[in-house]
């Protein structure tokens, strides 16, 4: 049965990423359906009308109409709350949505009755496909950026990472090794820099240790990382637990006995955060300074980087939005199982048991979709 698939502007400040390529356009409409994509979806990262009009999507410069005609809506980032009231019954979104830390989306998907689906909870083979494109880029940028935030003129202590001849590295520890913090890493040891990645499985740090060798692992406890804290200069939160609150590991009072000018770099902060000060930034206000910790805290990390980005998305997200739009949502999961995974809400009930959890709220298995 033909869809009508949207594909909304994002509003989010300084989100330039895209839900959905011109180059996919064309394999949806072959197949019947119509594309609607909102005015200037693509410019920040590249892609205009133009491009979007000549493989075959109607362009719609009113977000109520794309959001009121879509059967399937293809976003980047969770609604916003002046979105909240286009919602509505019928309406598949499918986007990134970090609910565990957003009570209010959390109701407003309830109350609408919407079926939310989210990139981030997509599990298959004990990976996360449509997350770990994001988790690549935020694990690189976090050193791109906690570099350039030492430097003395940003407010840092003036340690180049990499060193000198004659000069120690400077040291960085990641904690979480992931994909975001593996990617931290390699980043980090190309620089030159002194690299501990604190993490507790130990299967996974054996993996490290044999493909990482220029980067040291250690346990993950409060103990280490206390230990590690004063002589840190730029310290990376990795951590990830699908679909839930990142836990508070590092706290206030481990934030003292870093050097003044040292930097954390946030990247479970979607998930609400893994420190304690942590609270989300913007590109255009991307840090602020707790205990003499210089913090960078931006939400949406990957969109300064919008069009490789976008690029990297749409790789991992296409095959679903095909599936979506080809089948009725049982089905889909019948050919795809992993997809049951991502369904966030459905028909006013919270189906993530994580979500649900992190909010005291009910959590209602997929057992029927």
């Amino acid at each position: 049965m033909p869809q009508t698939i949207a594909v909304p502007r994002e509003i989010k400040e300084q989100e330039n990423r895209v839900g959905l390529l011109p180059g996919s356009v064309p394999q949806l409409v072959r197949q019947g359906h119509r594309v609607l994509v909102e005015t200037n979806a693509g410019a920040g990262c590249g892609y205009p009308d133009e491009a979007y009009v000549e493989k075959g999507a109607e362009m719609v410069p009113d977000p109520d109409r794309l959001w009121a005609e879509a059967d399937l809506l293809v976003k980047v980032k969770e609604p916003l709350p002046e979105e909240y009231p286009r919602l509505r019954k019928g309406l598949t979104l499918f986007t990134y949505l970090h609910l565990a830390a957003n009570p209010a989306l959390t109701h407003a998907l309830v109350r609408s009755k919407v079926t939310a689906i989210a990139y981030e909870t997509i599990e298959l083979n004990h990976h996360l496909p449509l997350l770990e494109p994001m988790s690549e880029i935020a694990g690189r940028m976090s050193v791109i950026v906690g570099a350039n935030l030492l430097a003395k003129q940003h407010g840092g202590s003036g340690i180049l990472l990499g060193g000198v001849p004659g000069v120690l590295p400077g040291r960085v520890v990641v904690i979480g090794g992931g994909t975001s913090g593996v990617n931290a890493a390699r980043m980090a040891t190309g620089l030159g820099a002194e690299v501990t990645i604190l993490e507790v499985d130990f299967e996974r740090m054996r993996f490290l240790d044999i493909t990482m060798h220029e980067a040291h692992t250690l346990f993950s406890d409060e103990a280490h990382l206390i230990e590690l804290l004063p002589r840190v200069d730029l310290l990376i939160g990795a951590v990830l637990l699908p679909g839930a609150r990142a836990p508070k590991l590092i706290r206030r009072e481990f934030l003292q006995q870093m050097r003044p000018g040292s930097v954390l770099v946030d990247i479970a902060v979607d998930q609400g955060g893994c420190a304690e000060t942590t609270r989300p930034t913007t590109h255009h206000h991307p840090t602020y300074v707790e205990e003499g910790v210089i913090h960078y805290c931006v939400a949406n990390m990957p969109a300064a980087y919008a069009r490789t980005a976008s690029q990297a998305l749409t790789n991992v997200t296409f095959p679903y939005i095909k599936l979506l739009s080809e089948h009725p949502l049982a089905d889909a999961i019948a050919k795809r199982p992993e997809l049951a995974g991502g369904v966030n809400a459905r028909a006013g009930q919270l189906t993530c048991q994580p979500v649900a959890e992190a909010h005291g709220m009910k959590w209602t298995p997929l057992s029927s979709p």
